[in-house]
């Protein structure tokens, strides 16, 4: 695929306005590593994004790369964002890291409010608003592992009917997202999803399918990283509830992009192909790409010539799915003039390919060597 087709087909710019500032910047280094466009244009794009934030030292690191000198009003604010962390730590003191330090080990607000009283000589509630304060601060430093434990203790301490509870999960995800730590990550998700559906009843309608568009979003780095997460996207967003599909088809169709490699990489979730088809069919006319195209292609047109433009660099996979559709319509297949044409293969390497997935999957199906059919 050419570069003017990958960046006809990139979608980050759909995907962007759902994200933080922070989880926007590993869509520029994956495009980076892609070389889509060109690395300036990337850079001045990470430049722009960071300089809203108080993370300088990532804007500093940009023009060190680039051979440029950093202007003096950078080092200025970043000499004020560390004075401005070190008054706040101080004020607030080392017991109350300490402390987050500690209920990380005992996993019990109990012992956090017997603690307070007994030792920090503060109330609770007085720690519970300084820790929301420094695990903010801390994720602006880029300190996420800090901002974790910070963000844990307000969790801990703050009642569940607190204004800021959700927010606080919010940002634990965020930080365990950019932390790389998926099994949390996807604890936060739970949560988040289980408090959606629960308010929903009460909540302004609008609102629940905002956040359920933003849960979908942030929940695209947990689903492709996650070992369970592709399963988990299917019964999310296409099985268990209707609201989510709801929020798809309603405010981000662009989702249909993962939604269909989850499944079509997912051999064993086969049964749900046909509501995904229908999905796809459904919002043909508000979005459409080479993925979502090569599924209507070969489930609903039965366009295998199609399909295989649709994906060039077909896997293995999307070359089992062909295959299987091609064999539901014809008896008799000629692996040289038909089957390594539509799998993009040359005919012995599409042989030796058809054998082992017949192998593997055991299928009704033998090869004839002497007709090279199967």
């Amino acid at each position: 695929m050419s570069v003017a087709m990958s960046e006809h087909h990139d979608i980050t710019h759909l995907l962007t306005p759902f994200f933080d500032r922070q989880l926007i910047i590993p869509f520029l280094e994956f495009l980076s590593g892609k070389e889509i466009y060109k690395e300036e244009h990337i850079l001045k794009a990470k430049t722009e994004l960071l300089m809203g934030t108080k993370m300088v030292d990532a804007v500093l690191e940009i023009y060190d790369s680039i051979g440029k000198k950093s202007p003096e009003e950078l080092l200025e604010k970043k000499q004020a964002i560390i004075a401005e962390y070190m008054e706040r730590e101080q004020a607030i003191s080392i017991k109350l890291w300490l402390l987050s330090r500690n209920f990380r080990k005992k996993k019990t607000s109990i012992w956090i409010w017997r603690h307070c009283t007994e030792n920090c000589r503060r109330t609770p509630w007085t720690l519970c608003t300084n820790s929301i304060t420094m695990g903010q601060a801390a994720i602006r430093h880029w300190n996420y592992q800090q901002a974790i434990q910070f963000l844990e203790l307000y969790g801990a301490l703050a009642p569940s009917s607190d204004k800021y509870s959700m927010s606080v999960i919010w940002g634990t995800m965020a930080c365990h997202i950019l932390n790389q730590t998926w099994d949390p990550a996807l604890e936060d998700l739970k949560r988040l999803r289980a408090i959606i559906d629960q308010n929903a009843a009460t909540a302004n309608p609008l609102q629940s399918l905002q956040q359920r568009t933003w849960l979908i979003h942030w929940g695209l780095f947990v689903y492709f990283n996650h070992p369970k997460g592709r399963d988990l996207l299917i019964d999310h967003c296409l099985v268990s509830d209707q609201q989510y599909l709801n929020a798809i088809q309603t405010q981000c169709p662009h989702i249909l992009r993962y939604l269909s490699v989850a499944v079509i990489a997912n051999k064993r979730r086969r049964n749900v192909m046909k509501d995904l088809v229908k999905i796809i069919e459904q919002e043909s006319y508000a979005y459409k790409d080479p993925i979502t195209e090569f599924v209507s292609c070969l489930f609903v047109d039965y366009d295998f010539d199609g399909a295989q433009r649709k994906l060039k660099r077909t896997s293995w996979r999307t070359r089992a799915l062909i295959f299987e559709i091609f064999c539901r319509i014809h008896q008799v297949i000629s692996i040289e003039m038909l089957l390594a044409e539509k799998l993009n293969m040359v005919p012995d390497q599409a042989e030796q390919w058809i054998v082992n997935l017949i192998r593997d999957a055991r299928m009704d199906a033998k090869i004839d060597s002497r007709r090279v059919t199967c």
